[in-house]
């Protein structure tokens, strides 16, 4: 009985090694996998402010006065000045529908006052 427990006692330290290399590999392969997500997003994050250096370079004020000095003929772009903005209190918003009423409530002058009194 006892060479038994023996045997299974091996057999599970075998398995239980066997199983421990497999999560050794696997966690080593998800590491070089985060190493390398990292370096993709480094590079992304080194892309976009190559971009946004450049976007603020191609819109500098004085080239897009240039630019809208060049084509006015064919765009009819006029430059921007002060003068050409508005204030908000200039804006004129729609009127929002009003609905109608559907179930009126009639109402005798001595309800009324009852009501205001309550409040």
């Amino acid at each position: 009985m006892r060479g038994l427990f023996y045997v299974i006692a091996a057999f599970a330290v075998m398995a239980l090694a066997f199983w421990a290399y497999q999560e050794n590999y696997k966690t080593q392969g998800a590491i070089r996998e985060v190493r390398q997500l990292h370096a993709e997003i480094g590079a992304a994050h080194e892309r976009l402010g190559m971009l946004r250096a450049e976007w603020a370079y191609l819109n500098r004020p004085d080239r897009l006065a240039d630019l809208a000095d060049l084509n006015f003929d064919r765009l009819g772009l006029l430059p921007l000045m002060p003068d050409a903005f508005g204030a908000v209190d200039q804006i004129i918003y729609p009127i929002p529908p009003i609905a109608p009423i559907i179930n009126p409530i009639e109402l005798s002058a001595d309800e009324l006052a009852a009501l205001e009194n309550d409040l």
